[in-house]
C-alpha cells in the first residue's frame, strides 16, 4: 500500500544530476589502522561524520583520516555504520562484518529497510559488493527516491520521506 501511495518505482531515475557512484572501495592508509570505503552502498546516515568528526570530515580532502583519533574510537564508529560501506583493517586483518548476528529486516524510522546478520541481497540486478566490501549489513531503499537501488542513498531526507509508523 505504501508503494502505491509514494509511488515506488525499483527504476533509478538519474535525472537528479547526480553524479553515478562505482561499486569501487576505497582505502585509507594510516599508521595502525585502514580505513576502507564504499561510496556504492553507503545510505549516508551520517553516523560517521556525527560521531568522530576528526576522522569523518566533509570538507577535508581526503574526507577520511585514519591518524585523528584513537583506534578504539574509529572502529566503534564504523561498526555504527547501518549500510556497511566502511570497515577496516588492523595489521593486515580486516574487520567487515559487526558482531555476528540474528537475520533480520528492521523498518527504520522515515528512512530504509536496516538488513543485517548476512541475509543474501538476491535481485536480477547482478548485484555485487566490491570485493571485501561487507554483505553481512547493508540498507536498502524504502522511500523510492534512491538513485542507487536497491540500496539506500540518503534521498529520503530530501524527499522528506514519512512513513507514519517507526
Amino acid at each position: 500500500m505504501t508503494h502505491e501511495t509514494i509511488g515506488f518505482s525499483s527504476e533509478n531515475s538519474g535525472n537528479t544530476g547526480e553524479q553515478t557512484i562505482k561499486d569501487k572501495r576505497k582505502n585509507y592508509v594510516g599508521k595502525e589502522i585502514t580505513i576502507h570505503d564504499n561510496r556504492k552502498i553507503c545510505s549516508h546516515a551520517a553516523e560517521c561524520v556525527s560521531h568522530l568528526q576528526s576522522v569523518f570530515n566533509l570538507n577535508a580532502r581526503p574526507w577520511i583520516n585514519p591518524d585523528a583519533a584513537k583506534i578504539e574510537e574509529i572502529i566503534n564508529t564504523i561498526r555504527k555504520c547501518p549500510s556497511g560501506a566502511l570497515s577496516y583493517s588492523i595489521d593486515g586483518i580486516e574487520y567487515i562484518d559487526q558482531n555476528e548476528r540474528k537475520p533480520m529486516v528492521t523498518a527504520s524510522k522515515d528512512g530504509p529497510y536496516l538488513i543485517t546478520g548476512g541475509i543474501d541481497l538476491i535481485g536480477d540486478n547482478n548485484i555485487q559488493f566490491a570485493e571485501g566490501s561487507s554483505i553481512e549489513h547493508y540498507t536498502l531503499c524504502r522511500c523510492g527516491a534512491s538513485n542507487n537501488k536497491p540500496f539506500c542513498d540518503g534521498m529520503h531526507r530530501t524527499i522528506n520521506f514519512k512513513d507514519g509508523k517507526n
